[in-house]
């Protein structure tokens, strides 16, 4: 702290502010301070880098609400939680020891989360469209513990946690997937659940604002820990959420002040730093730190020590004072001046020990909950100082070592079950028993009188019984019956698509076209007119390109949501409208159109959560594969996104070549989604390469969607035959192939179109693991084995991805199969010597094919040697992978 030089003006600055107070109200008094500030910069005086208020409540006891329920009977029901999550943690590790979980997050938190189930979560009973909350992954024994107590689960599923393969199991965090009836959000990995409920509000005011959906006053509450702060998904949207004022929205951060293996902040003040980030990003701070057994010592100490030692002392300290008690606090905290020792001195080391901090008071956290719904201008966080392991004394009280504690010894044991006074004995104690009174106990009563009035339990996920009407195929005959003679890229057929669906009467408005800030890049512009751009104020000012038909839009009902240069902000926006089918029982039908290389790659962690969350939606990864994309080189070249999509069960992907293979795809989506609703979402790479787009063949469509169709039958007549495979950007590559073969070679080739390498992986696989529980019937034979079993010839494959992605049907190809790929570091030059650099242009594929006939003795060897010749093809060429 800097010495102040003249306390005396000082004084006289605080005494005439408290006068404009006094006379002019608190709303004058900050526009003063603002006109200062602002007079303070005109003249050269440096302003601190963040604003920050004394390390105290923001509320002052006389402004704080009253809360209005029976407080011993919420203590008594908060208490019984605490210890069902407790026995649950130790039982599963008693009975197998290694499963885990985790009982010291929650323990801060217990009160952050009763006083909000008590008084401010909404359910959906009752006609209200209720609140949405996203829990910290850490506190999810206690929301069991709580619906325990509500009936909801019983003591075999609490003995399930973390057993969930026989499918009565509680799941270890918040996991849709695995407890659809429970869990609406997946949140354990850390920060995406904060950048999640942003964009949820966002979603929300956005559906409001187009005239979809009254939320009336519904709120979106996210848990989170200071050290999940760190996280740049966390705090890296909030600017957002105070730009677009989403009142809707209250961030509860835990402020414990430790990680996962120590302090967040010993040698700082984490409460400080973060009022400073989110009041400078436009929200309602509000700091809950001490609880009101410090309101006497703050209201006797009339020298501002108190105060001032409260703003010295660093978050590493504080910790101390929690863990060593009393004694050591006294003379560590309160002893560094004589007057605080001497303010204290009525106070016994136990008196002291419980000075209680601010989150773990309900009268506290309820005044802070209260004023942030009735803040509706702008988003609000709450910064609620715990401690970490409260309750759990030597064992696990703000240690160290807390956040990896499974279970407490006897003695532990013993003190916690005393001090949460729960009615179980010594002896039946070393079984840690759980405990939930008589149904119509007085506890129970309030319980379940609380969460009628609320309308009804939490956490719940709601099942959407809305299914939409998917068009027709032929809705999309532009596409089907190709381009003629003008040359147009799927990214533009995709346009073309995305701009007939958006017209259809049936989804139309439920259609949610969104871009990171790309939409111009994918040809998207003439839908700025069409469609507007979303925002929540409109357009205040007249676009320079005003005069022109596609000039750039803002409105209020824009239908488009364009969300800058951040992948993650718009794909958790394409997130919220994907579930929104269950988070508001309002199927919507988003569109997010990116970079594919910024796809997967940089979202994986949200991408595995939309997977989670049960998402239905597509993902159009445009200006897609490793070559197609020439100019921009390395960083922006996609080899690998189809494999990584891969990964995640329940998303299809397709790499089509053709309009009309999109638009069968597309259609398909709709229906399998929205008129059917399976829990699917789509990943369909497009790409910006421009070449004439042929006319559907006709009976096609079912293998465009399985994954694989005939595209073209090679010449009756031919000493030899191959069978050529190809996708995509290369699919055209292949093409030419298969032409220079019979012109040059006298070798007859089939063209496959791959539309999806994963789909038919995935089918091949069923297909085995059928035959392996089945071995006494028919053995189903895999498509892609079906359809090619018959062919002549050995197999080649080449597609825009990286040979691992086509070898995945490796086993299913009857015969001797060659995978062309992208393998290495992508690079800028012309797509032609691109494509000859991968090893996949129309040459390669040449190659490839002769060299596999020579391989089955068909074709001479020399042959091969003079055809690489011919067709420019040196042997010493570079590996592009060591290149």
């Amino acid at each position: 702290m800097i010495d102040d030089l003249d306390p005396i003006e000082t004084r006289e600055w605080m005494d005439a502010l408290d006068d404009v107070v006094k006379h002019g109200g608190a709303t004058r008094a900050g526009q003063l301070m603002l006109d200062v500030a602002k007079h303070a910069a005109e003249i050269g005086v440096r302003l601190p880098a963040a604003i920050t208020t004394p390390f105290r409540n923001t509320i002052a006891p006389a402004d704080e609400r009253q809360m209005p329920g029976d407080l011993f009977m919420e203590r008594r029901i908060r208490s019984l939680v605490r210890w069902n999550a407790l026995a649950m943690v130790m039982r599963g590790n008693d009975n197998d020891e290694g499963l885990g979980g985790h009982i010291s997050s929650f323990s801060s938190s217990a009160t952050l989360y009763d006083i909000g189930c008590n008084y401010f979560f909404r359910g959906t009973e009752g006609g209200h469209p209720g609140d949405l909350v996203f829990y910290q992954g850490h506190s999810a024994p206690g929301m069991y513990a709580r619906s325990y107590l509500e009936g909801r689960l019983n003591e075999d599923q609490l003995d399930n946690f973390r057993r969930e393969v026989d499918g009565n199991g509680l799941s270890s965090y918040p996991h849709p997937w695995l407890m659809p009836d429970y869990w609406q959000f997946p949140t354990v990995s850390m920060g995406l659940g904060p950048i999640q409920a942003i964009y949820q509000a966002h979603v929300m005011k956005y559906q409001a604002s187009r005239g979809l959906l009254d939320h009336a006053d519904r709120n979106v509450w996210c848990f989170m820990g200071d050290g999940e702060c760190d996280e740049p998904e966390s705090l890296g949207a909030i600017a957002l959420a105070g730009r677009e004022k989403l009142g809707n929205l209250h961030f509860v951060v835990n402020c414990n002040l430790q990680r996962l293996d120590g302090p967040v902040r010993g040698n700082g003040k984490i409460i400080q730093e973060l009022e400073g980030v989110f009041r400078g990003a436009g929200w309602d701070v509000l700091k809950v730190i001490w609880g009101r057994k410090w309101d006497p010592l703050l209201e006797r100490d009339d020298t501002g020590l108190l105060q001032q030692r409260m703003d010295e002392v660093c978050d590493g300290e504080l910790q101390n004072y929690k863990y060593n008690g009393g004694a050591y606090t006294r003379e560590h905290f309160f002893g560094k001046y004589p007057e605080l020792l001497d303010l204290v001195s009525d106070l016994s080391d136990e008196d002291i020990m419980y000075l209680n901090r601010g989150g773990h008071d309900p009268y506290k956290v309820y005044a802070a909950y209260a004023q942030a719904v009735a803040q509706t201008e702008r988003p609000t966080v709450i910064l609620a100082m715990t401690v970490k392991g409260y309750g759990m004394g030597e064992a696990g009280e703000a240690n160290n070592e807390t956040h990896s504690l499974k279970k407490l010894d006897m003695e532990s044991l013993k003190a916690f079950r005393d001090r949460f006074a729960i009615p179980i004995s010594d002896e039946e104690l070393k079984d840690v028993p759980y405990y939930r009174p008589a149904p119509d106990s007085p506890e129970m009563r309030y319980m379940r009188q609380r969460r009628e009035e609320l309308g009804g339990s939490l956490p719940v996920r709601r099942h959407a019984p809305e299914l939409l009407s998917a068009p027709a195929l032929d809705a999309f005959d532009g596409q089907l019956k190709g381009s003629g003679k003008r040359q147009i890229s799927t990214t533009m057929a995709f346009v073309r698509i995305l701009s007939t669906l958006v017209k259809d009467k049936a989804i139309g408005e439920r259609v949610v076209p969104i871009v990171p800030d790309e939409a111009r890049t994918f040809g998207m512009e003439g839908m700025f007119r069409q469609l507007g751009i979303y925002s929540s104020i409109g357009q205040q000012y007249t676009p320079h390109d005003a005069g022109q038909i596609m000039f750039y839009k803002e409105d209020k009902q824009g239908q488009i949501l364009e969300e800058g240069i951040n992948e993650a902000g718009a794909f958790s926006a394409w997130l919220a409208a994907a579930t929104s089918y269950s988070v508001s029982d309002y199927p919507m039908v988003p569109f997010y159109i990116f970079y594919s290389m910024f796809g997967f790659q940089r979202i994986g962690d949200l991408a595995w959560a939309a997977g989670d969350s049960q998402a239905r939606g597509f993902l159009i990864g445009a200006t897609a594969g490793r070559t197609t994309l020439n100019g921009e080189g390395l960083q922006h070249q996609d080899g690998h996104s189809h494999l990584l999509s891969s990964t995640i069960p329940n998303c299809v992907s397709y790499d089509p070549a053709y309009a009309y293979e999109l638009a069968v795809i597309i259609q398909d989506g709709l229906r399998r989604m929205f008129a059917e609703g399976e829990n699917k979402f789509y990943y369909i790479t497009t790409m910006n390469e421009n070449y004439t787009q042929p006319e559907m063949p006709q009976g096609v469509e079912d293998g465009i969607v399985k994954g694989m169709y005939l595209l073209r039958r090679g010449a009756e007549k031919g000493e030899h035959r191959v069978q050529l495979m190809g996708a995509g950007a290369i699919l055209r590559e292949v093409e030419v192939a298969a032409e220079m073969l019979e012109a040059s070679y006298g070798v007859a080739a089939d063209v496959w179109s791959l539309t999806s390498v994963n789909e038919l992986q995935r089918e091949g696989k069923a297909a085995q693991r059928w035959n392996l529980f089945h071995p006494e019937e028919e053995p189903r034979v895999p498509y892609v084995t079906a359809l090619l079993r018959n062919s002549t010839g050995p197999f080649i494959a080449a597609t825009d991805y990286i040979k691992a992605h086509t070898d995945q049907i490796r086993e299913f190809v009857p015969g001797h199969f060659t995978v062309l790929g992208t393998d290495g570091y992508g690079r800028s030059d012309t797509r032609q010597k691109l494509r000859r650099f991968f090893e996949v242009s129309r040459e390669y594929v040449v190659l490839a094919a002769l060299r596999a006939l020579a391989d089955e003795g068909k074709f001479p060897v020399a042959k091969v040697s003079e055809a690489m010749r011919d067709l420019g093809i040196s042997p010493d060429k570079i590996d592009p992978m060591q290149a």
